[in-house]
């Protein structure tokens, strides 16, 4: 029997997340950095500029979700973005991005937000089949741009 638990994580689980999040970075095709993903999170904490979801089977780490603030001017109101999630070949088909989820979407619930926006890769269609067997909706109104620096 699986156990899986969620907690928000902070600065003193840095170590725990780095190689998690070392490794999502891997899963996008960038080389291992295991000080830069320290260094990165370590900032995210310090400035309070992201909050992050821990998930563990038992006493393992096995997933980690990041959330970052926004607002929407339109609606008055905060929302969220779903900037990253990821489960460890470990942690997967236990129910674990579903419960990173529900973390999020009860964090963001308790503060008033109004929505959470994610963005995934086209070709990721395991990560699309989760987004959408837990409700999210594909946006059909709005096409997204970015203008590299």
């Amino acid at each position: 029997m699986n156990q899986i638990t969620v907690r928000q994580a902070t600065l003193a689980d840095r170590d725990i997340l780095a190689p998690l999040f070392d490794s999502y970075r891997q899963f996008y095709g960038r080389s291992s950095d295991l000080g830069a993903a320290r260094e990165f999170l370590s900032a995210r904490f310090n400035h309070g500029e992201s909050v992050l979801f821990l998930a563990f089977d038992a006493e393992t780490p096995v997933g980690f979700a990041q959330l970052y603030p926004s607002f929407s001017s339109v609606s008055l109101a905060r929302t969220f973005i779903l900037n990253d999630l990821f489960v460890s070949p470990d942690g997967r088909r236990k129910g674990v991005g579903t419960q990173l989820l529900t973390a999020a979407i009860e964090y963001a619930r308790s503060l008033k937000a109004i929505r959470l926006s994610l963005a995934t890769e086209i070709t990721n269609e395991t990560a699309q089949a989760l987004y959408q067997s837990t409700g999210w909706k594909r946006d059909e109104q709005f096409y997204a741009y970015h203008f590299t620096l």
